[in-house]
């Protein structure tokens, strides 16, 4: 740092940026947060009743608590998945009594095989289940009330039939090898019910994360209207979450017959209580959409745990159940109060800022007579599908003169040559798509923001190419999951280069990573010969558009948020390093293009401020600001204005192009040279431009500037 910089700045550039980013990752990161407190309860009670209960740990006594573990395990996931959903089943207690008394009647009274009684016990949990989700799902009537009601009328069912036939349980003489091994039997020192348990946790687990029924549940208990919206079958789902939660108290009281061979008064009772407490006390939310089977789990371990110590301790059911009254509250009051404050809380812990002195940048200014002075030419742009776009960040030309671009509804949208005036949905590919760039074979690739790298066939099958890299040895936080890919370009050897801007925040925050300023971006090639993913350079402040160099033998990419554009080289003898050929530009740079004539195009999104440059030398302002006002009042880069620069290899300024109007496109993210016609796009607008070039060779295509395509 430059002896110049005031001694103040100096202190707070060393007090903010010798914090290493990697040390600033995964211990304050969401994910952590989200586990931490049911977490460290579990550690607390295990610690707790191990210390005061002599034999605690005992082998025998581990084995008998998992017996019960594993059935009440069974009974939570279930209720979990509901939760999940959106829903809350407190009748999985008369149900889960209900299937035990159906196993016990078909086992003891009907003298039928133990597979038989099985059934018998999964068939009521599923008819059970069906009723809920019937009467939840479909009829939409309000699940509290309603599985409160079955709750009671399943436990009054119950009530008779052991009064009813409880004698003839007690008198019967039917064995079972099988009976008797499921509930006492072990498995390499395991229980069958904590074998059952674990197998069900894994498979709901990967259900929920992997399958399409699994994404449809927990988006269906984010939002039942914005699901209902995107096309999801709600009403199903929500029916399917509670016959699954039949199916699982169904098993479990098959389990708790085999192992008491019979069902009294107190089958279940307060089972319900118990397990809504573990599921919420794990981490659940009971407003649905956010949970785990893991989080299940633990709260699961943490419920019986204490029950069976506070027993153990000689506290009394009143003790037992106060204790879980207070848990549930405790546990829905941080619920609650998280789910309303979280963002606040994690801008608190989160968001560091660094210091960073920008350099002094020549004006823009109209008539300033610098290389970088906007005009007006860009308002003279012709609209195309001026209202029916949202935010096309990049725009492209095929072969057959056709225009595509992405929108923030997550779909690539193709516009008809020669008039642009007819449109087609090309894609459907979710999240939003960014860069686009066209290989050899006539597929479009495309970056989507939060999602990765993607390609679209010419017969628009959609295929996601990479969403990770080589995670970094020395990271702590995870720095493999594609968080914000942007752009990118294809090498003549067909590799693709593209840009992740930054590690730290998804597509939608990029207001925190401007704000914290920190070099996450990084520059990445994906190989298609063996389909790997691997970071080229890495600690850049936002890196955004890349484009190949003329010669196919380096790169450039712009750095945003420091206003600067580099230079990779690929081949030579200085392949592997990047030299800045742009600095302290006076607009944030964003998406770059070749030219027809051998340069380079590329677009601000933005301009700088006095304002924000001097925010970015005094870090703790900025952490301040993000804890203190409300987000509509924080200070941002200015990216409701910007232009087209062109520049040479040299990284000399050529030509300048802007909106000073504003009406027609005040702010830029790319640009594509076609036929002598620049073709404009920009996340914010609601429409591609389309301005004609002077002096632009007109027999020069945008395909002949896509590397793989000539």
């Amino acid at each position: 740092m430059s002896s110049s910089v005031p001694f103040r700045e100096r202190l707070q550039a060393l007090r903010y940026n010798l914090i290493p980013d990697h040390l600033i990752g995964e211990i304050l990161t969401k994910r952590w947060t989200d586990n931490a407190i049911p977490f460290l309860a579990l550690v607390a009670v295990i610690a707790i009743f191990g210390s005061a209960i002599p034999g605690f740990f005992n082998p025998f006594s581990l084995q008998e608590s998992t017996r019960q573990l594993g059935e009440f395990t069974i009974v939570v996931i279930g209720l979990t998945v509901v939760m999940l959903g959106g829903g809350i089943d407190l009748s999985v207690g008369s149900v889960f009594a209900l299937a035990t008394f159906a196993a016990v009647g078909c086992f003891f009274i009907l003298d039928l095989p133990v597979w038989v009684a099985f059934l018998g016990a999964l068939a009521t949990g599923a008819l059970c289940g069906a009723v809920n989700g019937y009467l939840v799902g479909f009829l939409r009537l309000r699940a509290f009330l309603t599985t409160l009601v079955t709750f009671i009328i399943g436990r009054a069912v119950f009530d008779i039939l052991i009064v009813q036939y409880g004698a003839a349980v007690q008198t019967s003489f039917a064995q079972s090898d099988a009976w008797d091994f499921i509930g006492d039997g072990t498995v390499m020192g395991l229980s069958v019910p904590i074998l059952s348990a674990l197998v069900l946790a894994i498979v709901t687990h990967v259900v929920l994360t992997r399958a399409r029924i699994g994404w449809h549940i927990l988006a269906v208990g984010g939002s039942r209207r914005s699901a209902h919206n995107a096309g999801l079958k709600v009403r199903r789902t929500v029916f399917l979450t509670y016959v699954f939660s039949g199916l699982c108290s169904g098993a479990a009281g098959f389990l708790v017959a085999c192992r008491l061979s019979g069902a009294g008064p107190g089958t279940g009772a307060g089972l319900e209580i118990l397990a809504l407490t573990a599921a919420v006390v794990g981490g659940n939310a009971l407003g649905g959409g956010r949970g785990s089977v893991a989080k299940a789990l633990m709260g699961a371990v943490i419920v019986l745990v204490m029950t069976n110590g506070l027993i153990r301790l000689g506290y009394g059911t009143g003790t037992n159940q106060m204790v879980l009254g207070l848990m549930l509250a405790v546990a829905v009051t941080i619920d609650i109060r998280w789910l309303k404050n979280r963002h606040k809380v994690l801008n608190e812990v989160y968001v560091a800022p660094v210091y960073l002195r920008m350099g002094d940048a020549q004006s823009a200014e109209p008539g300033s007579g610098t290389p970088y002075a906007l005009n007006n030419r860009l308002s003279e742009a012709e609209p195309i599908g001026l209202g029916e776009l949202e935010g096309p960040e990049d725009v492209i030309l095929d072969r057959d003169d056709h225009l595509y671009c992405g929108t923030r509804h997550g779909e690539i949208v193709r516009f008809f040559a020669p008039d642009y005036k007819r449109s087609e949905v090309f894609a459907h590919v979710g999240g939003f798509p960014l860069g686009l760039a066209f290989d050899r074979a006539g597929n479009l690739l495309s970056c989507v923001g939060a999602m990765g790298l993607y390609r679209i066939a010419p017969d628009r099958t959609v295929t996601r190419l990479s969403a990770e890299t080589k995670r970094s040895l020395t990271s702590v936080q995870d720095d493999a999951r594609l968080r914000d890919p942007n752009d990118l370009d294809i090498a003549p050897d067909g590799r693709i280069y593209f840009t992740d801007s930054t590690k730290r925040y998804d597509a939608h925050e990029w207001t925190l990573d401007s704000i914290e300023n920190r070099g996450t971006g990084r520059l990445l090639v994906y190989d298609p010969a063996d389909g790997t993913t691997k970071t080229l350079l890495d600690g850049y402040r936002y890196t955004n558009g890349v484009c190949m160099a003329h010669d196919g033998k380096s790169l450039f990419f712009s750095e945003s948020w420091a206003c600067r554009i580099h230079r990779y080289w690929i081949e030579g003898p200085r392949a592997g390093t990047a030299e800045c050929v742009i600095r302290d530009m006076p607009g944030y740079t964003d998406n770059i293009n070749r030219a027809s004539d051998g340069t380079y195009w590329m677009a601000w999104l933005g301009m700088r401020t006095p304002s924000f440059d001097l925010s970015l030398r005094h870090p703790a302002m900025r952490k301040r600001m993000t804890r203190r006002l409300p987000q509509d009042d924080w200070l941002f880069p200015n990216i409701n204005t910007g232009g087209i620069v062109k520049f040479d290899e040299t990284g000399r300024i050529i030509r300048t192009f802007g909106d000073l109007s504003g009406l027609s496109h005040p702010m830029v993210t790319s640009m594509r040279e076609h036929k002598g016609e620049l073709f404009i796009g920009g996340i914010l607008n609601n429409r591609i431009g389309r301005y004609r070039i002077e002096g632009a060779d007109p027999a020069w295509t945008g395909p002949d500037s896509y590397w793989g395509r000539t």
